[in-house]
């Protein structure tokens, strides 16, 4: 492969490895970890029969996939963003094998991640006019915030997005073969996307969404058809602030996304003894384990409505003269930012919460 080619290839690594992280990887592991406290008996050691490690160790994993690359020889290789070396912290487990007299040979379980992108590369639409990369599509909806909840008739979801993908891993964990467009070869596979999506779909921002138009005011594009360039990307197209140098437009991080991504240090990658309990007492969720992810991305969308977007407004950030075609961006203005962040804290602690909880209420319905 040429130099260039390879270059470039990698830097489609790091833009993919950017956008639509659901929590980071403490988040991540977090929901893993209390998910693993609340496992019954029998689910616990079919867990462990499984995966050979905890969901904590695991939930991280689909991320860890967003490092593989398509190369120009049709092959597919796990090569982490070097501009991003946090990004490999939850991921060093599945790159070498464990206990090898070779430290650099690669394990098993980083060819799993090499062959799961390769079968869910090309299988579905990730974004209009861009193709390849399928498996980041499967980590969220872009639900507006117009909606009560999540319906498949609405923009923004697919047979592909959040809850189809937990769907998909449900089905394999009872036996069942993956619906398309999912490829999903195993339990192991199984467990390790679950662990992960369901985390996914207790973030706000990764369910529901703003539709902005060129003025920065609120669209809504169940009602007017979808306009490409209204779409935020999950408030990764919206920013602090931005400056502007010559014709050089400069936007500040971390985007909206991110600090939704983005939790307190101080709490760690293990529940306290507050939100253990507090994820203990979530209710379980009644009905058919099949509707279950469809209420809880509903649950999510009033979320997005009534904390992360609540009394928000947006400017648009000024085209680039030199990237006059690139996406649209904009930036947010807080009424109350101290306010916003304290209840930004909040629901995030309590989603993560949900989150353990809901993980842990799937396994122990497959394995009772």
């Amino acid at each position: 492969m040429k130099i260039r080619t390879w270059i470039c290839a990698l830097l489609l690594s790091i833009t993919a490895s950017t956008p639509a992280l659901a929590w980071d990887y403490q988040g991540h592991e977090m929901v893993g970890a209390i998910a693993d406290q609340l496992l019954k008996s029998n689910a616990k050691q079919k867990v462990q029969e499984i995966l050979g490690f905890t969901l904590q160790v695991a939930a991280p994993w689909p991320d860890c996939v967003r490092s593989v690359v398509h190369k120009d020889d049709g092959s597919f290789s796990y090569l982490p963003p070097p501009l991003h070396p946090s990004y490999r912290t939850p991921c060093k487990l599945f790159e070498t094998e464990v206990g090898s007299p070779e430290p650099s040979r690669p394990s098993p379980e980083q060819h799993r991640m090499e062959d799961y992108a390769k079968r869910n590369w090309y299988n579905c639409t990730y974004i209009a006019g861009k193709a390849g990369g399928c498996h980041q599509a499967f980590h969220f909806a872009d639900v507006a915030i117009q909606r009560d909840g999540y319906d498949r008739r609405y923009v923004g979801t697919s047979d592909h997005d959040v809850v189809s993908a937990i769907n998909a891993c449900i089905a394999v964990l009872q036996g069942r073969p993956a619906p398309a467009p999912f490829s999903i070869k195993d339990p192991k596979e199984a467990l390790f996307l679950l662990a992960h999506f369901v985390g996914d779909i207790h973030q706000p921002l990764h369910v529901g969404a703003i539709y902005l138009d060129s003025s920065g005011m609120s669209v809504d594009p169940d009602a007017t058809g979808l306009d490409p360039n209204t779409e935020t990307q999950g408030g990764n197209a919206i920013y602090m602030s931005y400056t502007k140098v010559g014709d050089e437009i400069k936007v500040e991080e971390p985007n909206l996304h991110a600090q939704w991504d983005e939790i307190p240090k101080e709490w760690g990658v293990t529940p306290d003894a507050a939100m253990l309990e507090q994820a203990k007492g979530i209710q379980p969720t009644s009905g058919s384990i099949k509707d279950w992810a469809t209420i809880w991305a509903s649950e999510t969308i009033k979320q997005a409505q009534t904390v992360a977007f609540k009394d928000l407004t947006f400017s648009p950030v000024p085209k680039d003269p030199k990237f006059s075609d690139a996406p649209s961006r904009w930036i947010v203005h807080f009424p109350d930012k101290k306010v916003y962040d304290g209840d930004a804290r909040e629901t995030k602690r309590a989603q993560l919460a949900k989150g353990g909880a809901r993980l842990a209420q799937i396994i122990n319905a497959i394995w009772p």
